[in-house]
């Protein structure tokens, strides 16, 4: 039934860049480097080449991620994107040889910014820690966010035969359209809108085109139940009557979520540590600090002032 949706993906698969940051936890690296200076680091590196570098915050969702493919084409790239010299490439690649990581393309650019390499290499989202780069992504018309440190205590719970990704709505699925209703005209006019617009479509935000083409990965390993191991998830502030217009655009896009969650002004970590999420991505500050406890965070970065909500409740 879904023949012609893996040619797609053959393709154009679904392609993730990444940073050796992202990657795998070089937080003693990165301070050598901020501390003592790029000689220092190098040596630090090349001492230690042949020592395993331990999961970073984009570990999991990356490895889950590449075990879906089979040995034909694959569904799922993943490509390797760093401000390291070649050099000092080999201790990434000797810890993904190690983890058994199907990675095996990358770019490497001696401290230049690896965002014209965005373009080039078809990237569909971009996982970096460092803020100029995601927003070098982003300009290059990827899906990107900024993430954190790895969960100290991630649950052992999560099924290794899915990977389970969940999204923020407004302003990262969704475009900001109806965040400025709320913004200029307050909470009544943003729910007399959304409440008349049910109907209607919102437009893509930074990460539409990414869940859409995530969509198509998702159907492909749909079972006979309708149940993928591809899992995806929206956990959105927005509450009833605001919540029909995120389901009938998924809808619309042919996109349908496993999951919603309309928490309204309720904390979105205890709905994310209850989810099992691999990652989640939303654009305000305090969301990701909430979340980034139980789950991978990223930050996808946005025009809003990162202090005030972007939809609030009742």
């Amino acid at each position: 039934m879904y023949n012609h949706l893996k040619d797609t993906l053959r393709c154009k698969p679904l392609r993730i860049g990444i940073s050796t940051r992202a990657l795998f936890d070089l937080e003693t690296e990165h301070d050598i480097f901020e501390s003592e200076g790029v000689n220092a680091y190098s040596n630090f590196q090349l001492t230690n080449e042949s020592t395993l570098i331990e999961r970073g915050a984009g570990f999991d969702v990356i490895e889950q991620l590449l075990r879906l493919n089979d040995k034909g084409k694959p569904f799922v790239e993943v490509i390797l994107l760093s401000r390291n010299s070649p050099d000092l490439s080999l201790r990434a690649f000797n810890s993904i040889k190690e983890y058994k990581l199907a990675i095996k393309l990358g770019s490497f650019t001696s401290g230049r910014s690896i965002g014209p390499y965005i373009k080039a290499w078809n990237i569909d989202l971009f996982l970096s820690n460092e803020n100029s780069d995601v927003k070098s992504a982003i300009k290059a018309g990827s899906a990107a966010a900024k993430l954190g440190m790895r969960p100290k205590h991630l649950q052992s719970t999560i099924n290794k035969d899915e990977v389970r990704i969940a999204f923020d709505g407004d302003a990262v699925v969704f475009s900001e359209e109806s965040d400025k209703i709320f913004a200029e005209q307050g909470i009544e006019a943003f729910l007399e809108h959304e409440t008349k617009n049910a109907n209607i479509p919102m437009s893509g935000g930074p990460f539409g085109e990414f869940l859409k083409k995530l969509s198509v990965l998702r159907k492909v390993y749909l079972d006979k139940n309708d149940v993928s191991k591809v899992r995806i998830s929206i956990v959105t502030a927005r509450n009833a009557p605001a919540h029909a217009r995120v389901v009938k655009t998924l809808r619309a896009w042919g996109a349908p979520a496993d999951e919603a969650h309309f928490v309204g002004a309720n904390d979105k970590g205890p709905i994310l540590k209850a989810c099992n999420a691999h990652i989640f991505f939303d654009d305000q500050e305090k969301h990701i600090l909430s979340a980034s406890s139980v789950v991978a965070s990223g930050h996808v970065p946005g025009p809003h002032n990162p202090n005030d909500p972007i939809i609030p409740s009742e």
